[in-house]
């Protein structure tokens, strides 16, 4: 062993560059010490975090949003960023809500410049619209903020991640400790593809916290905290519960629309989008699976209490988890073995391996506009204003078998059905059957499903007439005006853009 350096340098000198043994610890010093070995991944704050990780002005730090309107992590950390002065930042989270509009001050200052999202809702979308931001929000979807990330175009350099749990080596899970939110399935993959990861935890568990969402391997630092989130608040807004007569009428013909379809048989998959008609859209389907007979194999997406009773009565075998929309969805991740986490990146990245969407038969989708030539508008409202998320809506839609949207024919005397989407974000061609309280559309692609229907005895109609239909009852509504300026770009899932979101116009 004496002559080992001798033997390196002049014997092989193209290994000249190997280090030569010394001892045990030499090379990793951190693991001579008991204590430290155990914690040493433990900070005392969060500024002691951020301040380990290496983060510096214009790089990117990433979030979840698991906790959805109940959220208390994004606030947190970039306000404490602002007070330790950093500077162009960019901001790529998986979506944000309203309850981040705090982010408003920290845009004018100049903590963020950049942001990557999947939507925004709230003041903080609104001032966005009118011209907050220099350079344009990147809009995505969950399955294209996988594949920017894959692509190099989106590097993370710090994710902050907040969990209900964690042990002291980062192995942590949304399903134990008091504010469990099911899935963490957007934190999977930032996990994965972050430089650094910070979890802040509000409870800290016994070794190994298992099962584990996030694993050890990937985590770098974790913060202990007094609340990461309201489990409460996720299912409000585009996840809420609905007992309006007028959308569940709509849900109840969407299931009609299912069952005759052709494709309603037994094994066959699903996947019940937000927006409160989408989700509705289960509470139909289990009369129709028990009269029928069917039983469907999976379940995708993000997962309400109305899929588990189903899977709990053995109507659904799998549920395949990305993001838990309620508390029973929550509870049930944590104790049914059938009910199955998965990341974004399995649930639709148009080039992963293999995606779970690429799999579904039927999927139900939320629209704030729909066209004539069946695009879909999911991003700005009736006034030009972001007020929506892209989500998985382009991503499944263009991968189930029978993609079917779901919206009440007027919203406050605002037309849904338009001659042209004010922004698009999913192309027509991914869409097939439209289910308004006025009626059902279906894509002239499809004319096998327009024809399954009519046998039916559903109410189906050329998208033409339900456009007339609104016209009449509404009046033509007066244009949008926008400015020349981009606040927004639309990003299709594979990362092209389909569409920009300009500036509104000041009176």
């Amino acid at each position: 062993m004496n002559n080992m350096t001798e033997i390196l340098h002049l014997d092989y000198p193209h290994l000249a560059h190997l280090q030569v043994f010394e001892s045990a610890h030499h090379l990793t010093p951190w693991l001579a010490d008991v204590e430290e070995k155990k914690n040493r991944k433990l900070c005392e704050t969060l500024e002691q975090a951020i301040a380990r990780c290496g983060l510096r002005d214009g790089m990117t730090i990433s979030f979840h949003h698991a906790f959805r309107e109940g959220d208390r992590v994004i606030n947190h950390v970039v306000t404490t960023l602002a007070d330790l002065g950093f500077k162009n930042l960019t901001l790529a989270s998986s979506s944000l809500m309203t309850c981040n509009d705090a982010l408003i001050e920290h845009i004018r200052s100049g903590v963020i410049t950049r942001i990557y999202t999947s939507g925004m809702r709230g003041r903080l979308a609104d001032a966005i619209s009118h011209g907050l931001m220099e350079e344009p929000v990147q809009i995505h979807s969950h399955g294209g903020r996988v594949k920017l990330l894959q692509d190099g175009e989106l590097t993370i350099d710090v994710s902050f991640l907040g969990v209900p749990c964690s042990d002291e080596f980062g192995n942590a899970n949304g399903t134990q400790g008091k504010s469990c939110c099911g899935s963490l399935g957007y934190a999977k993959v930032d996990a994965h593809f972050a430089r650094k990861v910070v979890l802040l935890t509000e409870e800290l568990v016994p070794f190994p916290n298992m099962p584990a969402s996030l694993i050890q391997d990937e985590v770098d630092y974790i913060v202990k905290v007094d609340t990461v989130g309201d489990p409460t608040k996720i299912s409000v807004g585009a996840a809420r519960v609905t007992s309006n007569p007028r959308e569940l009428m709509i849900a109840r013909a969407a299931a009609e629309v299912i069952e005759h379809s052709g494709y309603f048989r037994n094994g066959f998959s699903m996947q019940t989008g937000s927006g409160a008609a989408a989700t509705a859209c289960t509470r139909f389907m289990e009369e129709k699976m028990e009269r029928n007979g069917v039983i469907a194999r999976f379940a995708l997406g993000g997962i309400t209490g109305s899929l588990v009773d189903l899977h709990e009565k053995g109507l659904i075998e799998k549920l395949l988890d990305t993001q838990s929309f309620d508390g029973q969805a929550a509870a049930s991740l944590a104790r049914n073995p059938n009910h199955i986490e998965i990341s974004t990146n399995v649930y639709a990245n148009p080039v992963a391996k293999g995606t779970s969407c690429d799999r579904l038969d039927v999927v139900i989708l939320s629209a704030l506009e729909i066209d004539l030539d069946f695009n879909v508008n999911v991003i700005t409202g009736s006034d030009g204003v972001i007020r929506g998320a892209s989500g998985g809506h382009c991503d499944v839609a263009s991968a189930a078998n029978l993609t079917i949207v779901v919206a009440p024919l007027l919203r406050t005397r605002i037309p849904t059905v338009v001659k042209q989407v004010t922004t698009r974000v999913t192309p027509g061609e991914s869409i097939d059957v439209l289910v308004t309280d006025h009626g059902i559309a279906v894509n002239p692609a499809r004319p096998e499903i327009r024809e399954r229907l009519l046998t039916a005895g559903l109410n189906v109609m050329d998208i033409e007439v339900l456009y007339q239909r609104a016209i009449a009852l509404s009046g033509e509504p007066k244009p949008i005006e926008f400015t020349r300026r981009i606040v927004g770009v639309i990003r299709y899932r594979d990362g092209s853009v389909i569409d920009v979101v300009r500036q509104i116009k000041e009176e």
